[in-house]
């Protein structure tokens, strides 16, 4: 098995990291000893990918040195080896967000456990999985109920299902504080209401949605929940069984881990009922030549053959973020997130988006500088070594909510230092000088 090392030795009582334990965290991530553009690197964007540590790399590295195989296929020691390392990942990353190991359906990402609950959902309209799955079909006078902040992952896959089912598409609108607008969801979510879809931190707004309340006005009509949490797992505590959603999905790569693995989790009763999405190899147990029949979750939604080692990985990020205390994460990127806001709203000519500082909010911020566009405050922040997102962030409907195209945004994570926020916040305050934007 990878060897996964404890990064820190955190102190008990702590509420959060401390100045001393960031620094020593960021010597697992050696990308944060670079230079760009001859200064020294920050990187503030881990809100699109987040860095690796060594036992994350490592943990790669070795399973192609010393175990690659297929897995599920073979009764050769390799095979076997690789077989373990693998499952034993999957156990650690759903015990990561308090699941079960046949609740936790590996992915290539989270648009892709989005789009394998939408694609079963049409597959269930069809007909296909029999009775069991007649629960998940939708069609005409059935709505499915998403939020104005969704990004695009969890919009498109939506947009998709209504229209090859006939099913509406509505829509909880948000404030001009950046929260859900609660008052309106007795006139969105109704008995005919079959899901609804929801982010549990907004990648633009930083708003903290309240998941168990969602939870609740969706149960009272009988609809199902899938809650993105792209933006959640890496930085909060999360439990699935606590939180009471049915559906649940998230990325590797914003979690320390690898690109191209993710993973969707579902409720037992629910996965082993639900027609399965990619079909092949790996997920049966009898094929005829005219039908088959299907393996229990997981395994019934992981066709051919898997993303091996980014799952062994992945399991790796999972035990390093648990071993740090997702606690302690969570106190500090709410301290660096608060540092965030404050400072930038302390600018002339900022407009920062989403909650006040002192609201729930994760640790970014995104924002818009009067007269200037966000692509130009990129690259005069790169200039400066300083690594931002610039755009709509996937997230075009919510960008028109607040009548912007595109605006820059901060994120930080558990190796960003305080100093580093404050330089960030002297760079920014010299942006409209520089383009000669104040008046």
């Amino acid at each position: 098995m990878p060897v996964v090392e404890t990064p820190v030795t955190l102190t008990p009582a702590s509420a959060g990291l401390t100045d001393a334990e960031v620094h020593r965290i960021r010597n697992d991530f050696p990308i944060l000893g670079t230079e760009v553009n001859g200064k020294p690197l920050i990187y503030l964007d881990s809100g699109a990918t987040s860095q690796n540590p060594l036992s994350v790399m490592e943990a790669e590295q070795e399973f192609y040195e010393q175990r690659n195989a297929a897995v599920h296929r073979g009764a050769h020691t390799l095979a076997v080896d690789a077989t373990e390392a693998y499952e034993d990942a999957r156990t650690a990353v759903a015990r990561f967000i308090g699941a079960s190991t046949n609740e936790l359906v590996w992915t290539s990402n989270a648009t892709e456990g989005i789009n394998l609950v939408a694609y079963a959902m049409s597959n269930a309209a069809l007909g296909r999985g029999g009775a069991a799955a007649r629960r998940f079909a939708v069609g005409p006078g059935d709505n499915i109920v998403v939020t104005e902040m969704e990004h695009h992952a969890n919009l498109i896959p939506w947009q998709e299902l209504a229209a090859r089912t006939g099913a509406e598409l509505r829509f909880l609108p948000v404030g001009d504080d950046g929260s859900l607008r609660l008052e309106d969801a007795d006139a969105v979510i109704t008995p005919s209401t079959r899901l609804v879809a929801f982010s549990h931190a907004s990648n633009v707004l930083g708003t903290i949605n309240p998941v168990r309340e969602l939870v609740q006005l969706a149960q009272a009509v009988g609809a199902l929940t899938l809650l993105d949490a792209c933006q959640s797992v890496p930085h909060l505590p999360v439990d699935v069984k606590d939180l009471g959603v049915d559906f649940l999905v998230f990325s590797g790569h914003k979690m320390l881990g690898p690109t191209a693995i993710g993973a969707l989790y579902g409720r037992a009763e629910l996965l082993n009922a639900m027609p399965p999405f990619l079909t092949g190899g790996s997920m049966i147990t009898t094929v005829t030549m005219e039908r088959a029949e299907y393996l229990p979750s997981p395994n019934r939604f992981e066709a051919g053959t898997q993303r091996i080692s980014q799952a062994i990985a992945l399991g790796a990020a999972a035990n390093y973020l648990s071993e740090t205390g997702m606690q302690h994460i969570e106190a500090w990127e709410s301290k660096l997130g608060a540092r965030l806001v404050e400072g930038l709203g302390a600018i002339e000519g900022i407009r920062v988006l989403g909650p006040a500082a002192g609201l729930p909010r994760i640790g970014l911020a995104a924002f818009d500088v009067d007269g200037v566009h966000a692509h130009d405050v990129g690259q005069f922040l790169d200039d400066q070594g300083i690594a931002v997102r610039v755009g709509h962030h996937c997230a075009q409907p919510l960008h028109r909510r607040f009548g912007l195209t595109a605006t820059t945004r901060a994120s930080t994570y558990l190796y960003n230092t305080t100093d580093e926020v404050d330089a960030f916040l002297d760079a920014v305050a010299q942006v409209r000088p520089f383009f000669g934007a104040q008046r």
